[in-house]
């Protein structure tokens, strides 16, 4: 009995790869191996860097909340212990978003945690 090989399958799963890799440089393009390496590496830094992106915006709001909190004479930790204490429940996200297109919001804030 002769061998038999699903090529129409082969080929559509090797298109949908290179179809995917079509803006890599060099052979990470169109060599069928290469480009498969290329590509599931590829996933590895997506994933990863979905996770890095939540750390590094998390930062971002931190630096924007404390240079604001500074030019009302508090630091950002200081201002943050502040909140706490005075029981007003925003985050970090949103804060950074009022100290940067809102200020006279923010302001009113640290008015009232001081």
């Amino acid at each position: 009995m002769p061998r038999s090989v699903n090529s129409v399958a082969s080929r559509a799963r090797r298109k949908k790869i290179l179809k995917q890799t079509k803006g890599y440089w060099g052979a990470r393009k169109n060599v069928w191996t290469i480009a498969k390496n290329a590509f599931e590496k590829g996933l590895t830094y997506a994933y990863k860097h979905r996770k890095l992106k939540k750390r590094e915006m998390r930062a971002l709001w931190i630096q924007r909340i404390n240079a604001a909190a500074r030019q009302h004479g508090l630091s950002y930790s200081q201002f943050i212990n502040k909140l706490k204490q005075s029981n007003i429940n925003l985050n970090r996200k949103v804060l950074a978003d009022l100290a940067m297109n809102n200020p006279d919001a923010f302001k009113s804030v640290i008015e009232k945690v001081k």
